[in-house]
């Protein structure tokens, strides 16, 4: 959209969810959030000049430089299965020092990322704070595998639009006062969501698939990869063996595809996961996780494992994108 947007970003992580923020909308980091150990050192070896604001909880945002875009993916312990599901009873609940937060920045918008189960579970509550701030909402499920990745990893995103165009934060406002004004979208808003009428909504299949299934004239099939090839074109068929990988061939040379990077070994030479195959599955660049210097494996794989499939949060992103401009 436009390079002057700023972005604020809380429980960043490695930054999977600030990657596709800025491959959507354009912009540039102008502080993050973090209090993991590793997480912190990821963000200092790759932004440098961008300050880490520590613990959200503990922020006056009233000191703290105004963005147009905040972005996070707040913890999901309190919402997922794995857990023991308190909900905004659970002490690790910190929305409610995120919409703090929005209330003292005002950003044009807010993009969030948690897993499926928060939208039976306290999701209700993030609605109705974002309506009395003053935002409209859209959200959807997406999994990794929708976008080619070799698992599912199903979560779930929300874009969040500042209704009134007075609560415009930053680059938004500067631009009204220059007359360029922006018309107004239509969305769904927050406050009459009430929680209900919650919906998954698959991601368009990639473009080249789409493609391949025009010229065929017919739908995309199964056993295509997201770069429109047949199975067969790699060389296995789906429930054949393969030298490498086995059954799970189809699904690697898939996300090989799309990321045009082959896949590293998953073990290393003491047989335990590698977290260099586990970034692969992640849908990062080499090295961005486990290049950073002295990062213990414990702490890169506590990383990766937190983090988000930037391929994944783009797809998100795009699709809730063009639900608020219609």
């Amino acid at each position: 959209m436009t390079a002057g947007l700023r972005i604020g970003s809380l429980c960043t992580g490695y930054g999977g969810l600030d990657a596709a923020v800025q491959t959507v909308f354009g912009g540039s980091l102008a502080w993050v959030s973090d209090i993991d150990p590793g997480a912190s050192r990821i963000l200092a070896h790759h932004h440098p000049q961008v300050p880490n604001l520590g613990d959200l909880t503990a922020v006056d945002w009233a000191d703290v430089e105004p963005v147009d875009i905040v972005c996070g993916g707040y913890p999901c312990q309190p919402f997922s299965t794995a857990g023991k599901r308190k909900g905004t009873a659970d002490e690790r609940h910190i929305w409610p020092s995120i919409a703090h937060a929005l209330r003292v920045l005002r950003p044009r918008y807010a993009v969030f990322e948690n897993v499926a189960g928060h939208l039976r579970l306290g999701f209700d509550t993030v609605l109705a704070d974002l309506a009395r701030l003053g935002f409209d909402a859209e959200w959807c499920l997406v999994r990794a595998s929708e976008v080619g990745a070799p698992h599912h990893r199903q979560r779930l995103f929300l874009l969040a639009v500042a209704a009134d165009p007075d609560r415009l934060g930053g680059d938004g406002r500067r631009a009204r006062r220059a007359g360029r004004d922006e018309s107004a979208p239509h969305r769904l808003a927050a406050a009459d969501a009430g929680g209900e009428g919650l919906e998954v909504r698959r991601v368009e299949p990639h473009r080249n698939e789409r493609q391949a299934a025009q010229r065929s004239g017919g739908e995309p099939s199964a056993d295509a990869d997201p770069g429109g090839r047949r199975a067969d074109e790699h060389h296995f068929r789906p429930g054949q063996p393969d030298p490498e990988w086995g059954r799970f061939a189809p699904a690697i040379h898939r996300w090989a595809t799309v990321t045009e990077r082959r896949a590293p070994g998953a073990t290393d030479d003491r047989r335990r996961l590698s977290p260099a195959f586990v970034e692969w599955l992640m849908g990062l660049e080499p090295g961005w996780v486990t290049g950073v210097p002295d990062l213990t494996r414990t702490q890169q794989l506590k990383a990766l494992g937190n983090g988000v499939v930037p391929q994944q949060a783009e797809a998100a992103l795009r699709l809730l994108h063009q639900r608020v401009i219609a």
